[in-house]
């Protein structure tokens, strides 16, 4: 069931550019979809119990892939372009939830899921610090959270970095092995750990892991 749960302070560039992107985003973006899922699932851990909740899931790639490796977990998509979504929903991803919400506004219980995963959105976002406060929210106590986005420790991804941040208004920043592990501590996070490759040549990624700590 698609569920639509906005707040007045939407991000209605990333609204707005995805809009007119999900209808080709699966076909265009192929590689980068496949090479970045691949990573993130080897580093997921999953678990037959886990109840996972995908930020940023887009299309449902991720959720699908997850579903369809593990039959028995439950899993939940969160992201902000209702366009995105239809097509997620129409993969059929076992009548999962997905929610048209804010990463820093999640509809959900304290300590709801076993694992909180996002993929190639995390650059999007315009207060981290307060989205991975949210998610160790709904993190159950020893949760996970499992991070896969670009590196700026490698120069194309900062080359990018750098041009998005002044001609693309849905781009916030992105960050380096270093500023992740910062922003994780900050945060309440231990037993981090980041871990940074590259899916060719010239594209470079890295995937956090951490554990929610509730006091």
């Amino acid at each position: 069931m698609t569920e639509i749960n906005y707040t007045p302070n939407n991000e209605y560039a990333v609204i707005k550019e995805y809009a007119s992107l999900a209808p080709n985003y699966d076909r265009r973006w192929t590689f980068y979809i496949n090479a970045t899922l691949r990573e993130t699932l080897k580093r997921l851990d999953i678990n037959p119990t886990d109840k996972i909740l995908d930020i940023g899931c887009g299309t449902g790639s991720l959720l699908q892939a997850i579903t369809e490796g593990y039959p028995q977990v439950k899993v939940v998509g969160v992201d902000l372009s209702i366009e995105m979504l239809r097509i997620a929903r129409n993969k059929q991803i076992k009548d999962s939830p997905l929610i048209a919400c804010q990463a820093r506004c999640l509809p959900f219980r304290s300590e709801s899921f076993d694992k909180v995963v996002s993929c190639n959105a995390f650059h999007y976002l315009r207060k981290p610090e307060e989205c991975l406060a949210e998610i160790a929210r709904v993190l159950k106590p020893q949760g996970r959270i499992v991070i896969t986005d670009w590196c700026d420790d490698y120069i194309a991804c900062r080359v990018c970095d750098l041009f998005l941040r002044v001609f693309n208004r849905s781009h916030f920043k992105t960050y380096g092995r270093r500023a992740c592990e910062y922003l994780l501590r900050n945060a309440g996070y231990s037993n981090i750990q980041v871990e940074r490759y590259k899916i060719n040549w010239l594209w470079g990624l890295m995937t956090a892991k951490a554990q929610a700590n509730h006091d």
